[in-house]
């Protein structure tokens, strides 16, 4: 199944695209635990070889209530990125309501250790309506 990239944002020449699904088997509303999967590529399209050095994710639930999680690279790495190429992932979110929405930025390095926050675009995660 070929996934389709629902959303992306473009800082300095890299792109972060996301494709979010939900996964019921999971999930359990009846417990109040619901899943979704999230697929990230970054593509490097700039001049520069860049490092992945840390994620800031503002994770949002139906009720408003907002949590903040920051951590060292992705799934446990650090790609470099030279000029053209791509890293790709997977990572989940657990929320306690049936919809909710992420955004973040990952902060890179380049060879001369100069900063670069790359924005990671909102998505919402919704789960879709079950008949009672």
């Amino acid at each position: 199944m070929k996934e389709l990239f629902q959303h992306a944002a473009i800082t300095e020449g890299i792109t972060v695209r996301v494709a979010v699904n939900f996964l019921p088997e999971q999930s359990q509303p009846e417990a109040g635990k619901w899943f979704w999967v999230y697929h990230i590529r970054i593509e490097n399209d700039s001049d520069q070889t860049v490092q992945l050095q840390s994620r800031h994710w503002r994770i949002t639930d139906a009720r408003g209530m907002i949590n903040h999680v920051d951590g060292e690279g992705v799934v446990g790495e650090q790609p470099v990125l030279a000029p053209g190429q791509t890293h790709d992932y997977v990572s989940g979110c657990p929320l306690t309501t049936p919809s909710g929405s992420m955004e973040g930025f990952y902060t890179f390095t380049t060879r001369e250790n100069a900063p670069i926050e790359v924005r990671i675009p909102f998505f919402p995660l919704s789960a879709p309506a079950t008949a009672d």
